[in-house]
C-alpha cells in the first residue's frame, strides 16, 4: 500500500512559504514538490478553506500563510487535508458470526483507536513554529537549505 505522503509535503510547503517576501505560485510549488501545478491548487484549495493559507489572483499573486506558524497545528494541517486514515490496517470481516473473528476485530479496533488518539495528542503539541525553530537550528548549526529541485516531464 503506498503511502500518504500529503501532510508531510504540505508541512514542507508551508514552512517555505513563511520565509517567502512574496506569494509562491501554484508552479513554484509544483516545482518544489515535483508534482503537477493542478495537484497543488487542489491542496491548496484546502487549507485556504480552512483558514490557514490564502490565494492572490493575477500578477504578483500565489499562495501564501493566512496565519502565523505558532498558531497552525500539525494536527490542524492534517484535519484540513481530510484527516486521511493513519493506519493501513484493517478488520477482516470475512464470517461476521465467527467468535474468533468478532474479538479479534473487538481487539484490534479499541488498540487502533487507542494509538490513534495518541498520534492525534502528539500531532497537536507540535505547532509549525517549532518545525521552524527546528531548521533555524540546523541552519544555526552549519546546515543549509537545498537549491531547488528541476521538475520532471511527466
Amino acid at each position: 500500500m503506498r503511502s500518504d505522503s500529503r501532510l508531510s509535503r504540505m508541512l514542507h510547503v508551508l514552512i517555505h512559504l513563511a520565509d517567502r517576501a512574496a506569494p509562491a505560485t501554484s508552479d513554484d510549488i509544483a516545482t518544489m514538490l515535483d508534482t503537477n501545478p493542478v495537484v497543488v491548487r487542489r491542496t491548496m484549495a484546502g487549507l485556504r478553506d480552512a483558514g490557514y493559507v490564502r490565494s492572490e489572483k493575477g500578477h504578483g499573486g500565489g499562495w501564501s500563510l493566512a496565519r502565523p506558524l505558532t498558531d497552525i497545528r500539525l494536527l490542524d494541517i492534517h484535519d484540513a487535508l481530510g484527516a486521511p486514515t493513519l493506519f493501513a490496517l484493517g478488520l477482516a470481516n470475512d464470517d461476521p458470526h465467527c467468535l474468533v473473528e468478532r474479538a479479534v476485530n473487538t481487539r484490534l479496533t479499541s488498540t487502533l483507536n487507542a494509538a490513534e488518539a495518541l498520534l492525534r495528542t502528539q500531532l497537536a503539541a507540535v505547532t509549525l513554529a517549532d518545525i521552524a525553530a527546528d531548521v533555524e537550528a540546523g541552519l544555526t548549526a552549519g546546515g543549509r537549505r537545498p537549491g531547488r529541485r528541476r521538475r520532471t516531464a511527466q
